[in-house]
């Protein structure tokens, strides 16, 4: 349950900095409560459908080495933001280029923090040690 909510919260922040720093991504409702369900969201489309679309398109990923990815990533990161929109707490993507720098940001933050939360906390099991 701890990882759940600290995936959320990372997923939350990871959202804002996003929404706050890609031009063409504007939010629909610009309150915190807004990006905390709006993780809720991107974390329930990213979980059901990202390894459904990398197992379908699996002969397009090994092809492009890997870049297929990004494009899922993006489509994914649109469609948080189009569902979230439904429930009053999306966002706005201007165009292509926007919805894949938006990605991008995302992922970037979330491995930043995802890194800078596992390390406090191996760090705190080492000194229970």
């Amino acid at each position: 349950m701890n990882r759940f909510l600290i995936r959320w919260a990372i997923n939350a922040i990871a959202l804002y900095v996003a929404v706050a720093l890609v031009p063409g991504i504007s939010p629909q409702n610009p309150n915190w409560t807004s990006y905390i369900w709006l993780a809720l969201i991107f974390g329930v489309v990213n979980a059901l459908l990202n390894p459904l679309l990398k197992l379908l398109t699996c002969p397009l990923i090994l092809l492009t080495l890997g870049l297929f990815t990004l494009l899922i990533n993006t489509f994914l990161f649109y469609l948080a933001g189009y569902i979230g929109r439904s429930f009053r707490v999306g966002f706005m993507v201007d165009g292509f280029w926007s919805a894949l720098l938006g990605s991008i940001v995302v992922s970037l933050v979330s491995i930043i923090l995802a890194l800078l939360v596992g390390d406090s906390e191996r760090t705190h099991e080492h000194s229970r040690d």
